[in-house]
C-alpha cells in the first residue's frame, strides 16, 4: 500500500490472474504454508497479502472479496494469529510457527519472568494483568481497566503494539460494541487476547527449549524459502527484526 498524489494505491494482482487469492480460507491455507505474512506490501517483494489479492475490493465492505474484511474473519477463526507482529504493522502467523515467533520475540521469557527481571514496563504489566481475569477484552475495555486515559497512563496503542511485537498479545477478533439491550452498534473494534488462551500454554511454549537466536534463524530460513528473491535486509526489515546478534 502506498500513497500517490494523496490517494491510497494497492499493489495487487489482476482479477483474472490465476495466482490471485480468492477467499479468506484460501489466504489461511497460504499462511499455513509460508508461516508468516504481513498484510500490506513492504520492503520484501511479494511478502504480503496485498500483493497476492485483487486491488479492486479493498475497503469495499464486501466480506466475500475484501481482504480488509478477511482479516476480521481470519482473526475470528483462530486458525492463524493476527496482530501487529511485523515492524509494528499488521500481519498473520501460522499456528505451527507461532511458538518459534514467541520464543524469538520473548527472548525465552514468559511475561511474569520478564516483569520479575525488570524488563517490562509498568504500563505493560497493567495490561497483561487484565488477562488473568478474562480471556478476551475489547480494546476500550482493556484501556480503561489498565488505567489508561485522560487522567491515567498514556500511549495505550503503542504499549499494546509493543506487546504484540513481543509475542505476548494478539488480536483475537473484531466486534461491535453492545448497547444496554445487548444489540451491536458502531464499527467493529479490536478484541485482544494472549496467544495462550487461543492455542494453550503447552503449544505456545513448545519452542522454549530452543535458543531464541536459533528460532530467529529458522524463521528467516522459512520465509526466505518462499520469497528467495528478497534480500536478507529486506526480509529482516519486513519481519521487524535486526541482524543476527546475541540473544541475551
Amino acid at each position: 500500500m502506498a500513497v500517490e498524489n494523496g490517494e491510497w494505491i494497492m499493489r495487487g494482482l489482476g482479477w483474472d490472474d490465476p495466482r490471485r487469492i480468492r477467499s479468506w480460507e484460501e489466504l489461511v491455507c497460504w499462511i499455513d504454508e509460508v508461516g508468516f505474512l504481513p498484510l500490506f506490501k513492504n520492503e520484501a517483494e511479494g511478502f504480503s497479502a496485498e500483493e497476492h489479492t485483487s486491488d479492486l475490493y479493498w475497503w469495499s465492505g464486501d466480506a466475500g472479496q475484501d481482504p480488509w474484511e478477511w482479516r476480521q474473519l481470519i482473526a475470528r477463526s483462530g486458525r492463524v494469529a493476527y496482530g501487529k507482529f511485523f515492524g509494528r504493522k499488521a500481519g498473520f502467523i501460522s499456528k505451527a510457527w507461532f511458538p518459534r515467533f514467541a520464543n524469538w520475540r520473548r527472548d525465552g521469557y514468559d511475561f511474569d519472568s520478564l516483569w520479575e527481571e525488570g524488563l517490562a514496563s509498568v504500563r505493560q504489566k497493567h495490561i497483561m494483568d487484565q488477562f488473568s481475569r478474562k480471556d478476551e477484552l475489547y480494546s476500550f475495555e482493556l484501556k480503561r481497566l489498565s488505567g489508561f486515559g485522560r487522567e491515567g497512563d498514556k500511549n495505550f496503542e503503542g504499549t499494546v503494539t509493543d506487546l504484540q511485537m513481543s509475542g505476548y498479545l494478539l488480536i483475537r477478533d473484531f466486534r461491535k460494541r453492545l448497547n444496554k439491550r445487548g444489540q451491536p452498534y458502531g464499527w467493529p473494534i479490536s478484541v485482544y487476547a494472549v496467544p495462550e488462551s487461543l492455542w494453550g500454554y503447552e503449544h505456545i511454549a513448545s519452542a522454549y527449549s530452543e535458543e531464541p537466536r536459533r528460532s530467529r534463524e529458522l524463521i528467516l530460513r522459512q520465509v526466505r524459502s518462499h520469497f528467495p528473491a528478497a534480500t536478507e535486509e529486506a526480509l529482516l526489515a519486513a519481519l521487524g527484526g535486526k541482524r543476527m546478534q546475541s540473544s541475551k
